[in-house]
C-alpha cells in the first residue's frame, strides 16, 4: 500500500532528525521551520509519531498480502488474476 510507503518514508526521516539530535544536538526539523516549539514542526513531530504508530501494523501483517505478490502459495508461484 502506499500509505505504508509514505509512513515508513516519513519514520525515516524522523529517525534521522533523532539521530541528528542525539549525536550533535542538532534539531533539522526544528531549524527548517522554526524551532521544536513552533506549530509547524510540532505537527510534523505528531505526523511522524502517528506514522511511527502506524508502521507498527507493518510488523504483524502477511508480507504476501503487504508486498502486493499477487501469487498464491496453492498454485505454486504461479500468478493468478
Amino acid at each position: 500500500m502506499i500509505i505504508d510507503k509514505i509512513a515508513l518514508a516519513l519514520l525515516i526521516i524522523g529517525g534521522i532528525n533523532w539521530g541528528s539530535i542525539g549525536i550533535f544536538n542538532f534539531d533539522i526539523v526544528g531549524s527548517l521551520f522554526g524551532g521544536q516549539s513552533s506549530a509547524i514542526s510540532r505537527i510534523i513531530f505528531v505526523i511522524v509519531g502517528l506514522c511511527a504508530v502506524w508502521c507498527i501494523s507493518l510488523l504483524f501483517r502477511d508480507n504476501a498480502l503487504s508486498s502486493g505478490d499477487d501469487t498464491d502459495d496453492n498454485n505454486n508461484g504461479i500468478y493468478t488474476d
